[in-house]
């Protein structure tokens, strides 16, 4: 059913005279069929592609819902999951657009602002609590916030949740929420994953789709450059060159890792552009600041990665760059829908290398187009090439830069890098029976040099003597090292030891008292075999004692 207006949506006065002030007169589709069904307290499974509004879709009739009741100390009567911080603010900020004639309080539970304050607004009670998935756990795992009195679930930008890793952290969640309670899921694509978490958690939903899943607005047109040369400095003067069109008034430039978007952001500014950037690494409040300058048109272009990608609302913005083409083809409907946005028209233009003609193929089966090149585009030779290249290297493409990365990390730096790029200029591996030129021209030097075995042989036939400790380790027995006490050597360095007169007359002594005794020696000689430890030394000969029994039977 086509409605035309939001006074046919059913919703509250106060609802309808907030979205009369913002100028809102006539719904999107995914507005039109979610609302009503929303204030009827059912479940909805909301598929929709980004830019139609799909925020609007559940914060309107929440307001409605809430109304009524008032809220209790850390138990917050409806919970809205968003997947990114900027999102979750974006959320917030509906609310209080929209809400204006209620007085709903609302708290914002994201990473990067102080907990202290989440947990105030919590012990005051809430009616709205919009959170990222990792805070909310880590403050219900404090005790500050308890979920058993949610009335109305709402996740946002389910398949972003999915790419993020949030899935077990959402199952969590809504395990901790009570049965009895509306569940509102909005994705624009459904993945096996997301599916199977709907049958999980929802109880018959409404589903409503008002588009195919992973499309593009037609209101938004797609150009391709092809950038054979790959190199990003060469990448960077082909951006430069389009930003500098005349119908370029503002532009988000999408990198896939948060260093690329660092360098590029730098570079613009190098070169006169009035551009911000926006990546992980930053502090929320930097991140907050940066969207703010660039929602006011403070900065005119912004270099950002995927963290920009979903789900942010910036009605003006003119032109979308993909520096980078994005490894998920559903990330490329994202990145280019933050344009074109509420029946807008816009502009993409995405810059391919020739390591990235595989992904623009899957970019294509995904929304069902053909490349529109800007310039020239690349040959059947080039995807043949491209393609077959991929398959040696084991299905996905290798990323700019990652053989040096990989270098650095294993240890071997330049030197890796300069033998693979000897192999890619055709130095390769030379034919069999023929010596490389440079083993040709080494080869004398070569064969002047010693080998390993006769230089060994040479040192042995030089210093004979090198042999005498390790025949010395080899000896160092108890019966050798006893022997060694009675009689030192007297050649090489033990010669330079030997005893003074008086102590060599005390030793003859106690060997000659030794031997009349008990006819061994029974005590070591002094000096070297002072050194040598109990165990080692040669065992006394004690005399054998006889009974008087056994000599009667030897007398006898």
């Amino acid at each position: 059913m086509t409605t035309l207006t939001f006074a046919d949506l059913g919703l509250s006065p106060k609802v309808q005279a907030a979205v009369d002030a913002s100028g809102y007169t006539t719904p999107t589709p995914i507005q039109a069929a979610a609302i009503p069904v929303a204030l009827e307290g059912r479940d909805i499974l909301g598929i929709a592609q980004t830019g139609t509004g799909k925020t609007a879709s559940f914060t309107l009739p929440m307001i409605c819902r809430l109304e009524t009741g008032r809220a209790r100390a850390r138990m917050p009567r409806s919970l809205i999951l968003a997947p990114t911080r900027e999102l979750a603010a974006q959320v917030a900020q509906s609310f209080e657009k929209y809400g204006i004639n209620h007085k709903l309080s609302v708290a914002l539970l994201i990473g990067g602002v102080s907990m202290d304050e989440q947990t105030k607004k919590l012990d005051r009670g809430v009616d709205v609590l919009i959170a990222t998935p990792g805070r909310l756990l880590d403050h219900f795992q404090r005790g500050r916030v308890m979920l058993m009195g949610v009335e109305i679930l709402v996740i946002d930008e389910a398949d972003r949740m999915l790419d993020m890793g949030f899935i077990p952290d959402i199952e969590k969640i809504c395990k901790l929420l009570p049965p009895r309670r509306q569940t509102l899921f909005f994705s624009a694509t459904m993945p096996p994953e997301i599916t199977r978490l709907v049958d999980q958690f929802m109880n018959s939903p409404e589903r409503i789709e008002v588009a195919r899943p992973a499309t593009t607005a037609t209101t938004i047109t797609q150009l391709f450059r092809y950038c054979p040369d790959g190199e990003d400095w060469a990448k960077r003067e082909v951006l430069r060159e389009l930003m500098r069109g005349e119908d370029v008034k503002n532009a988000i430039v999408f990198c896939n890792r948060k260093r690329d978007v660092a360098i590029l952001h730098k570079s613009l500014l190098k070169h006169g552009f009035n551009a911000g950037a926006l990546h992980g690494d930053m502090d929320q409040k930097s991140r907050m600041e940066t969207l703010d300058k660039f929602r006011s048109g403070e900065i005119a272009f912004l270099a950002a990665s995927d963290v920009a990608a979903r789900g942010l609302d910036i009605p003006a913005v003119s032109h979308v760059f993909n520096f980078d083409l994005p490894w998920q083809s559903d990330d490329y409907v994202h990145r280019i829908g933050r344009t074109g946005r509420a029946g807008r028209e816009g502009n993409s233009t995405s810059l391919v290398t020739f390591e990235e003609l595989k992904l623009l193929k899957d970019i294509e089966k995904i929304t069902g187009t053909t490349a529109n090149w800007l310039g020239e585009p690349p040959t059947e030779e080039d995807f043949t090439d491209s393609l077959s290249k991929k398959r040696r290297r084991g299905g996905r493409p290798a990323a700019r830069g990652s053989e040096r990365r990989d270098g650095e990390r294993s240890g071997r730096g330049e030197r890796s890098r300069g033998g693979r790029s000897e192999r890619d200029r055709g130095r390769g591996r030379p034919e069999r029976g023929e010596r490389p030129e440079r083993e040709r021209q080494e080869q004398p030097v070569a064969e002047q040099a010693a080998s390993p075995a006769r230089e060994r042989e040479e040192a042995k036939a030089a210093s004979p003597r090198q042999e005498q400790p390790r025949r010395e380790r080899r000896d160092r027995r108890p019966e050798a090292v006893a022997e060694a006490a009675e009689t030192p050597q007297r050649s090489g360095r033990d010669a330079s030891r030997k005893p003074a007169p008086g102590r060599q007359q005390a030793q003859r002594g106690a060997r000659s008292e030794g031997k009349s005794e008990g006819g061994d020696i029974t005590a070591p000689a002094k000096g070297f075999a002072d050194n040598i430890p109990a165990f080692l030394r040669r065992p006394v000969r004690r005399p054998v004692r006889v009974s008087e029994k056994s000599e009667d039977v030897v007398s006898d």
